[in-house]
């Protein structure tokens, strides 16, 4: 990630009109747009004590509306500066953040209004182009890794790692985006859909030696190669995963450093977090922000929809 020194005391971050500006220059670059008819600047800004700060109203439907509506924040009595604040700060921290630590930092009344926000920005971080990984003369590498509590002993007194645990399947194009999501067990035909599903035609795949990769190449009109790492073999002549290992590495110490404990309900939106700085990890802090910020466009996220997960 691209190093970056970032004033904390910039007004955005503590100025509530400041921070409205900022986010109405991000989302309306050409002035305000209606949510509900699209007519673009031809909306007055509403002004008087009996009015929400930021609040316009539509010359054509005559329909009030904020910057908020149509987004993340929509329905969010969170002020400004400190959604600037938030998305800053998962934005910029490699590792991410945890809701306790935004409780602490924000100075929010209570922990489920950081938790809440939390899962907002990260449901704002969730990729929805639809755009596949690789192509023609690219390679995305393959692998998987365990996410969960501790295995138990099995009856040859060795752990078993798929135990109590759940697979996070990965997929990371060589110097490009990453893709991860949960997936079930087994694993024989997930990983392989999972390919074709997100991994364009004509892509060599690099993998390990799991057989669920077996014959993956075929599937996708590419080629497969791989490394066997049960004989101390990782890379052999540009043939390696070592670039998703790398991904699995940044998740686990994410949970290990930062948020201690995901539950398997919640685990695709930190994957999606990972994700999301992995892709852009060559941007500034500023602009990795803004990215984050114009990613919340056209989402919404309700608290009883990741509550009635748990």
């Amino acid at each position: 990630m691209t190093a970056e020194t970032v004033n904390l005391t910039d007004p955005i971050f503590h100025d509530e009109e400041a921070a409205r500006v900022h986010f109405e220059r991000i989302y309306w670059p050409l002035g305000p747009v209606c949510p509900h008819c699209g007519v673009i600047n031809e909306a007055t800004l509403v002004k008087g004590k009996s009015h929400r700060p930021g609040m316009y109203q539509c010359n054509a439907c005559r329909e009030p509306f904020t910057v908020k509506i149509g987004t993340v924040m929509e329905a969010s009595h969170i002020p400004f500066a400190k959604w600037a604040l938030g998305f800053h700060l998962m934005a910029a921290s490699k590792k991410g953040m945890s809701a306790h630590q935004f409780w602490r930092l924000l100075g929010f009344g209570s922990y489920k209004t950081a938790w809440f926000m939390c899962h907002r920005i990260r449901d704002a971080m969730r990729d929805v182009s639809g755009d596949k990984l690789g192509g023609s003369g690219k390679i995305v590498e393959a692998d998987e890794t365990y996410v969960g509590g501790k295995p138990r002993k099995g009856t040859s007194g060795r752990a078993t790692q798929a135990d109590r645990k759940t697979p996070v399947a990965v997929l990371v194009e060589r110097g490009g985006r990453a893709r991860a999501i949960p997936v079930e067990q087994p694993l024989g035909g997930v990983l392989k859909r999972n390919i074709v599903a997100n991994v364009a035609r004509g892509t060599e795949i690099h993998s390990d030696q799991h057989k669920a990769y077996r014959r993956i190449g075929e599937l996708i009109g590419g080629t497969h190669q791989h490394v066997n790492h049960t004989l101390q073999e990782y890379a052999r002549d540009g043939v390696h995963s070592n670039s998703a290992e790398s991904w699995n590495a940044l998740l686990k110490r994410s949970i290990v450093g930062s948020f201690h404990h995901v539950s398997r309900e919640h685990l695709a939106r930190y994957c999606d977090e990972v994700s999301f700085r992995w892709d852009r990890r060559e941007m500034t802090d500023s602009n990795r922000t803004i990215a984050a910020i114009k990613g919340a466009e056209g989402k919404r996220l309700t608290y009883r929809q990741p509550r009635s997960a748990q």
